[in-house]
């Protein structure tokens, strides 16, 4: 991990301990609460298999279509969804597949 890395990891966990805090006191809602979480969080790995499956039982898109959703290249998907690319989602990109698979593809409608 990069000292930029560890730095940003070390924020977001402050974060979110504050943020605990605070809902604790009752200073923050739930809602609010479940949005720093979400924000603060790292999103879970995404192997190639459960790209493919994000895309093709949650979302039902071709890839095409799902590269349009996530603001990525049709290649890019491809790669995702290959066991010997050895490419995988990260960053912002793995927060939107997160959202994909926990709200649907709709949630990226807003």
């Amino acid at each position: 991990m990069h000292k930029k890395d560890s730095e940003e990891a070390r924020m977001l966990k402050e974060m979110l301990e504050t943020a605990q805090g605070l809902h604790a006191h009752g200073v923050m809602s739930k809602v609010d609460m479940a949005r720093v979480r979400a924000l603060c969080e790292e999103p879970p790995a995404y192997p190639p298999e459960r790209v493919v499956a994000v895309r093709t039982t949650i979302a039902k898109v071709s890839q095409a279509v799902f590269a349009s959703f996530l603001n990525v290249s049709v290649s890019t998907v491809q790669k995702w969804e290959s066991p010997t690319a050895d490419k995988h989602p990260s960053g912002a990109a793995a927060k939107l597949l997160q959202i994909v698979e926990t709200k649907g593809l709709e949630a990226l409608l807003i």
